[in-house]
C-alpha cells in the first residue's frame, strides 16, 4: 500500500520479473511488533531477500549527556541504557572510575556486586525468554517468565533498596550491605527456578511446534560470530568460549567456579538453550557468593575518611552508604582507563578519558545491543517471513542499549 501525505508507507513494489515480484515491507517502529527500531524487509514471496535494521528512534545522547555532569552522576543516568540489567550495565563504568581513582574496593564488596550481577542476569534473561515467547505467540512463555522475573527483581530491591535501577556500586565499594534472611530467601526462589526452568523446557522449547521454528533457523557460523564481533550468549551458540566475565578482572568471578555455557549449533533453539544453561549457571556462583563472603566494610577506606565520625560510624554499623557533598563533586585525576563486564546480552565496553575535572572529558561506552544489531542483516536472508521474529527474539536484541 503506498501511503498518501496523511499515511505511513506499509509496503511498496520494488519491481517484478515475470510472474515475480518483490515487495519492500516497511515493519516499525512500534513497540509490540519491533520494539523501538524499524525493519526494512524485502521480500519475494515471503521469502526473505534483505533486512535493514533501522535504528536510532530512542536515541538519547547518553554519551554526551555524561560528559556534562559530575562522574558519580553517571551511574544513575547509564542505568537506563539497559534498566532490566541495570547493575551489570554500570559495573563496568564504576570499575574504570575506581582505576582512575586508584579506589581498591574491599573484598566484601567485591562478593556483593556479584552478587547483584548475577540477580540482573536472570532477570534479564528470563525478560527476553519471554519476549521470544510471545513473538511466537505463545503467551504462556511470556506470561510464566515475566511473573517469575518478579521473584528476581524482589530479591535485588531487598539487597538495593531500589526495584530496578539500583545504583548500588559505586566509586570505592556498594551502597547498602547484605540484608538479614537473605540467603534463605535466595534458596526459596532458586528452588523455585530450577524447577520452573525444566518447565520452560517441556512447555516452550521442546514443544514440537516451537522446536520446529527454532531447530536449523537463523544459523551463526562460529567464523562469521567473530567476524562480525558479536558478543555474549549469541556468540557462545556458536561454539565461541568468550565471557567478559573472565576477561576482565571485576567482581569475584576469579574466586568462583562456573562453566560458561557453549553450543556449537549457532542456530536460534542454540541461543534458547544457552541462556538457560546460563540461568543455571547464575544460581550456582550466589550460591557460592552466599558460602563465600567474607566479611568487613562495604566501601573504600580513603574515602570512608572523607566522611563525619558520626557519619562514618552509622556507615558501619548500619551498612548504608551516605554520601558527603564532597564525594559527589570528587576530581578525576587526568588520564584514561577502560573495563568491560559480561551484561545478560553479552559484553560491554566503557572508555573514559579525565582532563582532571569533576566531569569526564570524553566518556564513551559500547553496548552488547549495538554490536549485535548487525545480525538482522546476516541472519533472516534466504528464510520466510515467519522465521524473522523467531530469529529477532532468540537474539534478544534490546533497542534502547544500542540506541544510546
Amino acid at each position: 500500500m503506498l501511503s498518501t501525505s496523511s499515511e505511513v508507507v506499509s509496503s511498496r513494489l520494488l519491481f517484478k520479473e515475470g510472474d515475480e515480484s518483490t515487495y519492500e515491507l516497511f515493519i516499525g517502529p512500534q513497540h509490540p511488533s519491533s520494539g523501538h527500531m524499524r525493519f526494512i524487509v524485502r521480500l519475494k514471496g515471503d521469502i526473505i531477500v534483505s533486512v535493514d535494521p533501522d535504528i536510532g528512534y530512542v536515541h538519547r545522547t547518553m554519551e554526551k549527556l555524561a560528559e556534562g555532569r559530575e562522574a558519580i552522576k553517571a551511574i544513575p543516568l547509564l542505568e537506563r541504557l539497559t534498566i532490566i540489567d541495570s547493575h551489570n550495565v554500570t559495573v563496568a563504568l564504576v570499575t574504570a572510575l575506581e582505576r582512575l581513582l586508584d579506589a581498591e574496593p574491599p573484598p566484601r564488596a567485591l562478593y556483593l556486586r556479584t552478587l547483584l550481577s548475577e540477580i540482573n542476569r536472570i532477570s534479564s534473561h528470563l525478560y527476553g525468554m519471554g519476549i521470544a515467547g510471545i513473538m511466537l505467540n505463545h503467551s504462556t512463555m511470556f506470561m510464566w517468565a515475566f511473573g517469575d522475573r518478579e521473584v528476581w527483581i524482589q530479591l535485588a530491591e531487598e539487597l538495593t533498596g531500589a526495584r530496578l535501577t539500583h545504583t548500588y556500586s559505586i566509586p570505592g565499594g556498594v551502597r547498602r550491605d547484605l540484608p538479614q534472611g537473605f540467603k534463605e530467601k535466595f534458596e526459596k526462589a532458586a528452588r523455585y527456578m530450577e524447577k520452573r526452568l525444566q518447565e520452560y523446557m517441556k512447555v516452550f522449547l521442546l514443544n514440537p511446534q516451537i522446536a520446529s521454528r527454532y531447530e536449523g533457523v537463523g544459523v551463526l557460523k562460529k567464523s562469521e560470530a567473530q567476524r562480525l564481533g558479536v558478543v555474549g550468549p549469541n556468540l557462545r551458540a556458536s561454539g565461541v568460549k568468550y565471557d567478559a566475565r573472565l576477561a576482565d578482572d571485576y567482581g569475584a568471578y576469579k574466586e568462583l567456579e562456573f562453566e560458561v555455557p557453549v553450543r556449537e549449533e549457532g542456530d536460534c533453539m542454540a541461543r534458547m538453550l544457552v541462556r538457560v544453561e546460563e540461568i543455571k549457571q547464575s544460581l550456582s556462583i550466589i550460591r557460592q557468593v552466599l558460602e563465600k563472603m567474607p566479611s568487613g566494610p562495604i566501601f573504600a577506606e580513603k574515602y570512608l575518611k572523607l566522611l563525619p565520625p558520626k557519619t562514618r560510624e552509622q556507615v558501619l554499623k548500619t551498612g548504608h552508604v551516605k554520601f558527603p557533598g564532597l564525594f559527589a563533586s570528587l576530581k578525576l585525576p587526568a588520564g584514561e582507563a577502560v573495563a568491560r563486564a559480561e551484561m545478560g546480552h553479552g559484553e560491554i565496553f566503557y572508555h573514559i578519558i579525565s582532563d582532571g575535572s569533576t566531569k569526564p572529558y570524553r566518556l564513551r561506552v559500547v553496548t552488547p545491543a549495538f554490536r549485535n544489531v548487525i545480525l538482522f542483516r546476516y541472519l533472516p536472508p534466504g528464510h520466510r517471513f515467519m522465521d524473522l521474529p523467531a530469529i529477532y527474539g532468540s537474539l534478544d536484541y534490546f533497542p534502547p542499549e544500542a540506541d544510546r
